[in-house]
């Protein structure tokens, strides 16, 4: 027996348009990401005559909505792109490019129109900024919506009563494994001594899983006349937040305080596990986190992956990982001694099944309640 697809519907209060997706989760594919489509429903007798438009928005918010100073919103728009659905100027069969569109083309009759959306190479994924336990209001975030409305034309202000907004994320999964072992090694020397100190730091592949513990194997020769002592380790989230300048934020989201010390003329070869996980960063301000969707978990932000000819213009919030090895190297003044070596972080690319299980798993929960700002799957 073949799957079944769940389809999320959305009607505006006035039942004027309804919108049906088949997926609220497009796949940046690096190379190509997922085009946005589904279907709009019409009601031509509560149009009474006005225009059917659908458009796609990345959103930048960087402030609650209330919080205008002088007129200028806390939020700014990345990309936006509007275009007529009803009246068609085009025939159905050329607008429609999927087979789930066909279906529902045939199952909701005449009054239904397909959509069609492809995203540029330079918007970021969906990314929010953890808000502190006494923050209120819409978080720090890239956000992505489709909204259907009817207008008499596409740039008047929109009737919330003949509008409907759906909340999409476009995200990103590991590419497939590389054979890349990541290894850094650092020589240092210092005043007074006529050896050096040598650090290797390795981790035993490139890419780990949201919820796998991080590896690190080090490994110290102290040829010089320092001792060394209070070793750390710890694993960074790098946000780079790209709007009108580059402000960047470092998190420490894992974290292992030792004892361990490599005295003067020894060395030391020993594996450190951490484990970057949400559980251990609750309620902590700042921390960058994979776009949620209503009653969806979410995860640390996974590790963003641009391609090198559109770096330069991608606006938003890229997210790296580093592990950070940090020690004291005594003498007549301590010096603080540290290696980094950069990894991802990221989910694995799921089986096809696994997909169709993850987007109808909620239609059948019994006793939820769907708000005003939430959508009810249905199965087509």
């Amino acid at each position: 027996m073949s799957p079944k697809h769940v389809v999320f519907k959305k009607i505006s209060r006035d039942k004027s348009v309804a919108v049906y997706m088949a997926k609220r989760d497009f796949v940046d594919h690096c190379d190509f990401v997922d085009p946005v489509d589904g279907v709009i429903v019409i009601d031509p007798a509560q149009l009474k005559g006005k225009k059917v438009y659908v458009m796609l928005s990345c959103t930048f918010r960087y402030g609650r909505q209330d919080m205008d100073v002088m007129g200028v919103a806390f939020r700014r728009d990345l990309f936006l792109v509007t275009r007529q659905v009803y009246p068609e100027l085009q025939d159905k069969e050329k607008l429609t490019h999927t087979k789930i569109q066909k279906k529902l083309l045939k199952k909701l009759g005449d009054n239904a129109f397909p959509f069609f959306f492809e995203f540029p190479d330079n918007l970021p994924c969906s990314v929010a900024l953890q808000p502190g336990p006494s923050d209120v209001g819409k978080k720090c975030a890239v956000e992505f919506e489709v909204k259907a409305f009817c207008a008499e034309h596409q740039d008047e202000k929109i009737d919330k009563q003949s509008s409907v907004r759906l909340s999409i994320r476009k995200i990103q999964f590991s590419p497939e494994n590389s054979k890349v072992v990541p290894v850094t090694e650092t020589t240092f020397e210092f005043l007074m001594s006529e050896k050096p100190l040598h650090i290797k730091l390795s981790l035993p592949k490139e890419t780990f899983y949201h919820g796998e513990p991080v590896k690190v194997n080090v490994e110290i020769t102290n040829s010089s006349s320092r001792n060394v002592k209070d070793i750390s380790m710890s694993v960074e989230q790098v946000t780079n937040v790209v709007l009108y300048s580059n402000d960047k934020y470092v998190k420490s989201v894992a974290k292992e305080d030792t004892t361990d010390s490599v005295p003067s003329g020894t060395s030391l070869k020993k594996d450190y596990t951490l484990y970057p996980l949400l559980a251990y960063n609750k309620d902590r301000r700042g921390i960058a986190l994979d776009g949620r969707l209503k009653h969806e978990d979410t995860n640390l932000a996974s590790s963003t992956i641009v391609k090198d000819e559109v770096l330069k213009e991608v606006q938003g919030m890229l997210v790296s990982y580093k592990v950070v090895l940090r020690m004291i190297a005594s003498g007549s003044v301590s010096v603080m001694v540290s290696v980094e070596l950069p990894f991802r972080l990221m989910h694995p690319k799921p089986e096809p099944d696994d997909m169709v299980f993850e987007e109808f798993k909620r239609a059948y929960l019994k006793g939820v309640v769907y708000g005003d700002d939430d959508e009810s799957p249905t199965e087509a």
